[in-house]
């Protein structure tokens, strides 16, 4: 067998570049601090493959994988079609090049194949597979599959020696082959759209599929509200009822069948009775999710059509099947999956470099925000504990094994999806609670897409435990004028003066207090139907709101927002001393596209945003087709913040990213010019994406860019420009936006309430002047944590609205290193940990 080499097309090394840039420096388990530069790795020889299902990102991952190994100087080879084209050898093991890939990472499924393999279920199979891998010098492996792929790769690596004798004994391989390749290192990857995989947040693929149903259910809403139908949609999860779950939560979905839960014995009846009162409230559809592995508490199989002739004969609706089938599994990558893919696929030729002989075989997983290397097999011993737990008919162990994240979701849901407040607590009208205790949420900032998810789940997970709330209109504005002679403020920052003028009637503010119904339906809706400003607190006067808080009688208040929220948050934490009304609990929830507040790695709807920038992107370049050697000049928006330029960089393959927190000069963006020919030239690469910061730079700005390197690129490329502006702010939000808004409000109330309940006086009210009562809720690395905004100031650049300190600076490198760049060091981001650490984290 000779393994196959594109000598033809034989990339030169990555360009010399002068440019300086600041590297960033992660955890290196067992070595903390420890660079790979270009080419620490020469001599190795990696195999990338797909096996099993595919799924939506695994295409970035097997990108990132080559560019990777060819960044530290290692062959890389693809193993064509999994397992068996490791069997078969011949073609099927293929010298990966630049070119080849380029242009995967926005195309779904797996472009080097993927099959089930019986073969390599018997120990010939896998001598032959050894075989075809020793005469190719292959002994490092990166297996980007499900639970059996990878279980099988780690039976594979403990076989190995005894596989090497057995093919030296029978003259299949040489002496030297058998010294040279004396043990295989497997590295993991969880590729499965189902998200059944224990020892991970996030599997490759669940992000995208959760885009195509929810796009289904969006779009059926508006045909089954028309006609007043019911739908019952039949979605993936054989073994696991993710998808189901979090489609649900997202979609206000009024029933949802997993397997992990099943529903109560008469639920049929319970069911109807829930479907008929949403009528008689006015409820035009319903829509309910069966997972395709839904089973009753007996262990007996729940489908769409007996679903649908429940409902049918009982209650006479017209009602509809959809089976949405193995559309979950098609389509492009979201911006998420081909992120994730990339920080993943990195991290995986990272963790074979450090793998010693006695190294156990890991998987690369996501805990929060972390990368993380999760021991194999403990993995996979998890996943099968939740199957038999199932099996057992145990539900709660089930659910247990998931994970905290899992068990929130379900909890969450179960909640939200109530009919009403429970009797006792609330009335309908949310305006009479048991508590008598008035809570308050406004948006401040501009809009941004799942506001609108975390403004539902606050109010009615509030109702739910006997508090009103009071939506607060309109900012500021609302609450200060009410539906008194209402006013349009406007903050004129040239010369620091404040005008107030009359607006028209139909645009007044109100305080009034939210029920359960009026909440209905916000959760898929982009934008901030309370209404928001992009105005602080002290532009109106501290005195003023401060007076406001104590006529309504606000125990707590949420604010939903941006950079302008944060700051708001800050100015009445500071004015506790002289004004009691802000000694009341207030949280924060960091909404913005800009992801600029600190104190949080994720802003709600930055993730929208993302995946609006990743499919203009991808329109744009597709429309060169045909058209050769193009470069695109395209500007984000994001302030002063480099979040969104970098970060959808990473999603669309970019070549630069100009931001303002990273330094550049005409040097740089001359060497930029030239590396770019250089691509084009020798490496085949035919399109050019480069991505600016709107605030990047004022001299080097996008006209600029696009002038110089539409002068210096004369003969090679041609240029066009496009600026992006509030598109990125539209759209409708992304499933990641609608469950993290929802479960940030979640935990925010929860927190609230503790804090009222902790600082309650004798006579009932409130008080409280402890930095811990003023906070904001975000996600760092592995764990949602609330964070005194008092304790934020230091780290938090005012003049810019910029955290100083920003995690996703450190996957700059990794940006440059996958465009071909070579003059920067990067330093693995995951770390080590056990199965429970990350099943134990609550992420969101």
């Amino acid at each position: 067998m000779d393994c196959r080499s594109n000598s033809s097309s034989k990339q030169p090394p990555p360009l010399q570049s002068y440019r300086s840039r600041q590297d960033s420096v992660m955890a290196l388990p067992g070595r903390e601090g420890q660079e790979l530069t270009y080419g620490s790795g020469a001599g190795k020889a990696i195999g990338v493959f797909t096996s099993g299902g595919d799924s939506q990102g695994m295409n970035s991952a097997v990108r990132a994988v080559v560019r990777m190994g060819f960044y530290l100087g290692c062959k890389v080879y693809y193993i064509r079609e999994g397992y068996q084209g490791m069997v078969d050898g011949g073609d099927h093991i293929q010298e990966a090049t630049w070119a080849s890939s380029s242009g995967i990472m926005q195309l779904g499924g797996t472009v080097i194949g993927s099959a089930r393999c019986s073969d390599f279920r018997s120990r010939e199979g896998r001598l032959k597979a050894a075989e075809n891998l020793v005469k190719c010098n292959i002994t490092n492996l990166v297996v980007i599959g499900g639970d059996g792929s990878l279980t099988g790769a780690n039976l594979f690596r403990i076989e190995w020696s005894s596989l090497l004798d057995e093919l030296l004994k029978a003259e299949r391989i040489t002496a030297d082959h058998h010294t040279n390749c004396s043990h295989l290192n497997i590295v993991g990857m969880v590729g499965s759209i189902d998200n059944d995989f224990c020892g991970t947040d996030m599997t490759i693929g669940t992000d995208s599929a959760l885009h195509r149903i929810i796009e289904a259910v969006d779009a059926i809403a508006t045909t089954a509200s028309s006609h007043q139908r019911a739908f019952v949609l039949e979605v993936m999860g054989r073994h696991c009822g993710y998808l189901g779950l979090v489609a649900a939560l997202a979609t206000e979905a009024d029933w949802v069948f997993i397997p992990e839960w099943p529903p109560e014995a008469g639920w049929e009846d319970t069911l109807c009775n829930k479907l008929a009162a949403e009528r008689a409230l006015g409820q035009r559809l319903n829509i309910i999710l069966v997972a395709e592995g839904a089973i009753d508490r007996d262990g007996k199989s729940i489908t769409a059509d007996m679903v649908k002739n429940l409902i049918t004969e009982r209650l006479k609706y017209d009602t509809r099947i959809t089976v949405l089938g193995h559309v979950q599994r098609g389509g492009k990558p979201t911006a998420f999956d081909r992120i994730l893919g990339a920080r993943m696929g990195a991290e995986a030729v990272l963790a074979l470099m450090d793998a010693a002989p006695d190294t156990p075989a890991c998987v690369v997983s996501l805990d929060g925000n972390q990368t993380v290397r999760v021991p194999l097999m403990e993995c996979v011993q998890r996943t099968k504990a939740v199957q038999n737990a199932m099996d057992a008919k145990n539900f709660e162990e089930a659910v247990r094994l998931r994970g905290k994240s899992f068990q929130n979701n379900l909890a969450t849901y179960r909640k939200l999806s109530k009919l009403r407040p429970p009797k006792g607590l609330c009335d309908s009208s949310g305006k009479h609670c048991v508590t008598g205790k008035k809570l308050a949420v406004m948006n401040i900032g501009a809009p941004a897409c799942g506001a609108n998810a975390a403004v539902r789940s606050f109010v009615r997970l509030a109702l739910t435990q006997g508090y009103e709330v009071l939506g607060i209109h309109d900012s500021f504005d609302g609450l200060l004028f009410g539906d008194e002679n209402p006013h349009e403020v406007f903050f004129d920052f040239s010369e620091g003066l404040t005008h107030v003028v009359e607006p028209d009637d139909h645009k007044r503010r109100r305080v009034k207090s939210l029920a359960w119904t009026d909440v209905q339906s916000w959760t898929g809706r982009g934008g901030s139907l309370l209404g928001t400003k992009k105005i602080v607190a002290s532009k109106y006067g501290m005195d003023k709101i401060a007076a406001k808080l104590k006529e309504y009688d606000i125990s707590g208040l949420l604010i939903v927002g941006g950079f302008e929220a944060y700051h708001s948050a800050l100015q009445m934490a500071e004015a506790r001393e002289k004004f009691d009304a802000y000694c009341i609990p207030i949280v924060v929830i960091p909404c913005t596209i800009s992801n600029n507040v600190p104190g949080t790695d994720f802003s709600l709807g930055a993730d929208t945003a993302l995946n609006e920038i990743a499919d203009i992107c991808d329109r744009i370049k597709q429309s060169a087709t045909g058209t050769k050697r193009r470069l695109f000049i395209v500007e984000t928006m994001g302030g002063y913040c480099g979040y969104l330029a970098t970060m959808s960089g990473l999603a669309g393959g970019a070549d630069a990213a100009y931001i303002y927190e990273e330094n550049f000069n005409i040097t740089d963006l001359r060497n930029d010019v030239n590396h770019l020919k250089d691509k084009i030239i020798n490496a085949g690469v035919q399109r050019g994406l480069i991505l600016r910061n709107e605030n990047a730079n004022a001299n080097y700005s996008t006209d600029f860019v696009f002038n110089l390197f539409s002068e210096e690129g004369k003969g090679t490329f041609t240029c066009r420009k496009n600026v992006l502006g509030h598109m990125q702010q539209g759209g409708v939000p992304s499933p990641f936006d609608r469950n993290y808004g929802t479960k940030m409000a979640s935990k925010a109330l929860d927190y609230m309430i503790g804090k009222i309940e902790e600082n309650r006086n004798e006579d009932g009210t409130v008080f409280s002047n402890n930095p811990d009562s003023a906070v904001l809720l975000g996600m760092t690395k592995r764990h949602l944590s609330f964070t005194p905004v008092q304790e934020l100031r230091p780290d938090t650049n005012f003049e810019q609205r910029i955290p100083k300190s920003q995690w996703w600076l450190k996957l700059r490198p990794l940006l440059r290193i996958l465009a071909k760049h070579s003059e920067t060091a990067y330093v693995t981001e995951g770390v080590t940990c056990g199965v429970d650490e990350v099943e134990d984290e609550d992420n969101a």
